[in-house]
């Protein structure tokens, strides 16, 4: 997006945030707008959804070539939009899109559950090696209660959850739920995801919006005998809350023991409560939320510190009546509890939208832009990735060249990890072909590192917080940089990183010069 083009936007949009902002901030949006510099550290996602076959693999039966090949393309189609990680489904229902003794292949690979794809491979080996080969993290996301999608027509195998403990299970609706409210079967499912943590290299396990079941008109969900088993006293509504706090605590306890570094990330229904049933909640009308519907209360696992991210799917726009964005996006920030909130966008609204607010770039990029704008170290997903095929108005084009031009690290979480990694040494040779840079580092824990190379022109200062001047995100120790004969002098430095994207002080400098 042209740069006259942000300039007329943020004063045609003035009236706008004048109603929800200080000046100062807009003064802030407006330079860093008119400006075109992005932050240095900002987390850009995008979910990849496997049920349903929503973004890959296409179709159920394709062959591994075919699978690998889509599935490189998604990649390539989130790198080019400026992505910095990877959301992808890998259990939609009960199923493994990855080699598991515990649960079925998925049929959204194969077209028939438990059918290994063929010729065989590991789908989720071959995921994660290439998302981390482009530099960007995995997370791998999961459904912890969906047991089937349509009970009335999926044929489940002999191995599925619904045929090994059927006791488990709550046809609601077509729909098949493990019961939160079972013991055994909670830990079950956090089973399931801590094998996934301990063989595979992800890095961060991702939870959607399912716990307890949306609420169907006329419908109740038949947990009666659980409630008079383990309820305790309590009232349905809490003992159902409790539930899904004891599955989070459950989990967060498990894969930490397991990789201390590993995330936890939560994409909650945008609502969390409506103000008029807690002063806590937001201005909105939302007919179902998180607290009262769902039974997730994310603010107390985010108080808690146990979990580490939100991603509220904000679906709405600014002029939604219900559940405006101009009231939820900076009703979640000041409730991350210094955690890490980022927002769930909807490029899907976009999608064979002729008219109305989503007919345009418009309403996505003010969402950007008011993220960017007013939450520091925040940042967004889209929902999903396949909607960018499809999308007719020049979003990518957008983001790729004009929002997203300059690359960006995910933000650290220090109560993870907050120790960065020892600082590169480096040297430089410069030939026929380029400034030839290598370094090395100390590294002595072995940990996977990424390193960062800056460049800086004819005597500029070097400031590392400037990602303008970033030539390239790696995992190897040498870069090439063929440029450096155009300038008159070129200064170099390089910073390590570590899993959670602790950045190290600067490398020495040195200098390719024109002779």
């Amino acid at each position: 997006m042209m740069w006259t083009y942000n300039y007329f936007y943020i004063f045609t949009t003035l009236s706008h945030y004048l109603m929800y902002r200080s000046f100062v901030a807009f003064l802030l949006l407006f330079v860093t707008a008119a400006s075109g510099q992005s932050p240095k550290r900002e987390f850009r996602a995008a979910w990849v959804a496997s049920v349903a076959n929503i973004d890959w693999p296409s179709k159920p039966g394709l062959s591994a070539i075919e699978q690998q090949q889509q599935f490189i393309q998604r990649l390539d189609q989130l790198k080019a939009l400026g992505c910095n990680a990877a959301i992808v489904q890998v259990r939609p229902a009960a199923d493994a899109l990855y080699e598991s003794k515990l649960e079925p292949w998925s049929h959204y690979l194969t077209g028939r559950q438990g059918e290994p794809p063929f010729p065989y491979y590991d789908p989720l080996l071959f995921m994660i090696a290439e998302t981390h080969k482009r530099n960007m993290e995995f997370h791998a996301w999961f459904n912890p209660y969906r047991a089937l999608m349509d009970n009335t027509r999926q044929a489940p195998s002999k191995k599925h959850i619904t045929h090994t403990h059927p006791e488990w299970i709550v046809n609601y609706g077509d729909k098949a739920i493990i019961n939160p409210g079972i013991p055994e079967a909670r830990e079950y499912v956090a089973d399931v995801i801590a094998d996934v943590v301990k063989r595979y290299d992800i890095d961060a396990v991702h939870l959607d919006d399912y716990f307890y079941p949306y609420r169907i008109a006329g419908k109740e969900f038949n947990d009666a005998k659980m409630y008079a088993k383990y309820g305790n006293g309590m009232s349905k509504d809490d003992w159902r809350r409790d539930n899904v706090t004891r599955f989070i605590t459950l989990l967060n306890t498990r894969i930490k023991a397991i990789k201390p570094y590993m995330k936890l990330g939560i994409s909650p229904f945008g609502i969390w409560r409506n103000a008029d049933k807690d002063p806590e909640g937001s201005n909105t009308k939302g007919g179902q939320t998180n607290y009262d519907d769902l039974y997730a209360d994310v603010l107390l696992w985010m108080q808690k510190g146990w979990i580490d991210y939100l991603v509220p799917q904000l679906y709405w726009e600014h002029s939604s009546r219900p559940a405006p964005f101009t009231v939820l996006m900076p009703w979640w920030y000041g409730h991350c509890y210094k955690r890490h909130v980022y927002y769930g966008l909807a490029p899907y609204r976009m999608v064979n939208a002729h008219s109305g607010v989503w007919s345009g770039v418009k309403e996505l990029m003010w969402q950007l832009r008011d993220i960017r704008g007013n939450c520091p170290n925040s940042g967004y997903a889209f929902f999903s990735a396949a909607s960018f095929d499809k999308i007719t108005a020049p979003i990518k084009d957008s983001l790729q060249h004009g929002f997203n031009k300059y690359p960006a690290l995910v933000p650290p979480m220090p109560w993870l990890d907050s120790i960065p990694p020892a600082a590169p040494t480096l040297a430089i040779t410069v030939t026929e072909t380029g400034g030839k840079l290598k370094w090395q580092v100390n590294n002595p824990k072995k940990e996977p590192l990424h390193f960062v190379v800056y460049r800086f022109v004819n005597d500029e200062p070097v400031n590392i917080e400037r990602n303008d001047r970033i030539l390239s995100i790696q995992q190897e120790l040498e870069y090439n940089d063929a440029d450096v004969k155009r300038y008159k002098k070129c200064t170099y430095v390089v910073t390590a990183l570590d899993r959670v994207w602790n950045e190290s002080i600067a490398s020495n400098k040195v200098e390719g010069a024109v002779k």
